[in-house]
């Protein structure tokens, strides 16, 4: 069946999204859409959903505080979201401003550091080249805002600091978490390990782009964002015991499952590798790793609702949001989170 961006559209009344993280991650909702009937679970029942030996595959991107607010030589404000950190104290960030600044020109961010307009940057020229006087990461650290996403509305605070985050971040470099690993907590990862199921970890620094609406109505028209990701020899090794002992891989969050799609794109099978991927999923993507995933509610109209419907079915993912929507769960970054099988390929 031929898609258009059209069929990933819903209507989603503006209470369900999700504002504020539910007040533990693993007592967050759980629709098991892996049968044809729906099942309502909670996220801390996954250890019982899932079967010993299955491997996990998470995230362990780290989200930096990408979020800076400044001014202009002019006095005009500034706000910049770092999408990249560059070597050579430089990054790419999108900039809003009343003007654009032009390469040369100086910008002053948190009345504590200064930065400098190089030019344009990215692949489209919609991002601007900045060279920072000091390392980014030590200053964005230090003056920088969570990156909440454009449908949060609140600024963020300390309660974001930590739950905009999950448990087990450890490579900086994400602008956006990823979300599906937010439910874990650490009595949660123990009921894990104590039921035989098995972890591993990839990396895939999350961009803005992932909250980008598709504008285009064919869908291969769309440019997809590039992201930094790498899939290492431990987690190659870690699917390939899963394969060998006839286990599945369960994926994570979709960032989990374009890291690993992209490690096996260009030879079929599985590889260490890391770089740049722009993998577009859309129905009819043959997938090579992933057995089943754990994802968050996304965006009516985005690619990361083509990926879904790509993994477990168009039909099948529309019913489950109308269940969601129906029975009050909660949506995108901050909401519930369901389980999906692989679609069978008829």
């Amino acid at each position: 069946m031929h898609h258009t961006v059209a069929d990933f559209d819903f209507a989603l009344p503006p209470e369900l999204i999700a504002q504020h993280p539910a007040p533990e991650r693993s007592a967050s909702r759980l629709l098991d859409g892996r049968a044809a009937t729906p099942a309502d679970r909670v996220f801390r029942d996954l250890p019982s959903l899932l079967d010993a030996g299955d491997l996990l595959v998470f995230n362990d991107t780290r989200v930096i505080k990408a979020r800076l607010y400044g001014c202009k030589a002019s006095g005009g404000a500034v706000e910049a979201l770092v999408e990249r950190v560059q070597p050579g104290h430089e990054v790419l960030a999108h900039l809003r401003a009343s003007k654009a600044p032009r390469p040369g020109s100086a910008l002053r961010f948190a009345d504590a550091f200064d930065a400098e307009v190089l030019g344009r940057g990215g692949r489209d020229g919609s991002l601007f080249h900045l060279r920072l006087d000091g390392e980014p990461l030590a200053l964005l650290e230090a003056h920088g805002h969570v990156p909440l996403p454009p449908y949060i509305t609140h600024a963020d605070d300390a309660d974001d600091e930590r739950r905009y985050q999950t448990v087990f971040a450890a490579r900086p470099g994400a602008v956006a978490a990823p979300t599906a690993a937010l439910h874990f907590d650490l009595p949660l990862l123990e009921a894990l390990r104590e039921r035989g199921i098995a972890t591993a970890q990839v990396t895939l620094h999350v961009g803005a782009g992932t909250f980008q609406p598709v504008r285009v109505e064919r869908l291969e028209d769309h440019r997809m964002h590039a992201e930094w990701f790498e899939v290492g020899a431990a987690a190659v090794a870690a699917v390939s015991a899963a394969r060998a002992r006839g286990a599945r891989v369960v994926a994570v969050g979709t960032t989990s499952v374009r890291a690993l799609e992209s490690a096996a794109r260009a030879s079929g099978t599985l590889q260490a590798v890391s770089g740049e991927t722009d993998i577009f999923i859309t129905p009819g993507h043959e997938f090579r790793v992933v057995d089943a995933l754990l994802t968050n509610f996304h965006l009516p109209r985005s690619t990361l609702m083509m990926l879904v419907s790509a993994f477990a079915g168009h039909a099948q993912v529309m019913a489950l949001y109308r269940h969601a929507i129906q029975a009050r769960y909660r949506f995108f970054s901050y909401g519930d989170a369901m389980l999906l099988a692989r679609a069978v390929p008829v």
